[in-house]
């Protein structure tokens, strides 16, 4: 099987399976932007890049924003960012300088959900009131204990949690020494996306104008998205 056969699998595997989460969590994302709210994304690793990628979106909701946490990211240097992630503490002096409320939600993601950073975020949102959702794979719970001193993973911290159905180790296609072909960024951007769509399609149920950036490669689109981004001045775009 080819790489793109096997994501394709898993993709049709996953709107089937994942469908009551995307479902519940979608409706109560517009029901935080209908009431002037956010969605914060935050990851760490190669799952910053997830959390980005809505994140001032041609044909994606405005009020959407990454917390982007530079020690944690790939850009200062990957192997110091896996290492920040695992150290208990590390993200909290971070957290208490977002501009995070509580009327907002917040979707941590993590495929192994056992690193302290995310489960410390998901806590520490969650403390404050705010709707807290997770994206991870469940199965790393069978195999890969939680790296917290209190045992706990993202998934027993999070309000709702969305399967990523990633298999351990994230590579899936099968070599003669070791696995390759990792799977979690195709399957959490696509994850993201039938998420916001579906959070798109509840706020046009309510008959209001629904923030969502236009590409600004396309002319007229800039007097738009101004509009829009003098409207939610919190979000540094």
């Amino acid at each position: 099987m080819s790489y793109l056969m096997d994501v394709t699998r898993r993709l049709q595997a996953l709107a089937g399976r994942q469908s009551e989460a995307f479902e519940v969590i979608s409706r109560r994302y517009a029901e935080v932007i209908s009431r002037g709210g956010v969605i914060h994304m935050f990851g760490c690793g190669h799952s910053s890049l997830i959390a980005q990628e809505a994140y001032y979106r041609a044909g994606g909701l405005v009020p959407v924003r990454p917390i982007m946490i530079e020690p944690l990211m790939l850009h200062q240097g990957a192997a110091m960012a896996s290492r920040n992630e695992r150290t208990p503490g590390f993200v909290g002096p971070y957290l208490e300088k977002e501009d995070v409320k509580p009327e907002d939600a917040v979707l941590v993601i993590s495929t192994s959900g056992r690193n302290p950073a995310p489960v410390e975020a998901a806590e520490f949102f969650k403390e404050m009131g705010v709707y807290t959702t997770a994206l991870t794979s469940l199965c790393y719970a069978d195999s890969q204990p939680s790296r917290v001193d209190s045992g706990k993973r993202l998934e027993d911290v999070a309000e709702n949690v969305i399967d990523m159905e990633v298999p351990v180790g994230d590579a899936v296609m099968k070599g003669k020494g070791t696995d390759y072909s990792p799977v979690s960024t195709v399957l959490g951007t696509a994850i993201i996306h039938e998420l916001l769509t579906r959070t798109i399609q509840h706020l046009e149920r309510s008959g209001n104008e629904v923030p969502i950036f236009k590409s600004g490669n396309v002319d007229g689109s800039d007097e738009h998205n101004q509009r829009m981004m003098e409207h939610y001045t919190r979000i540094r775009f």
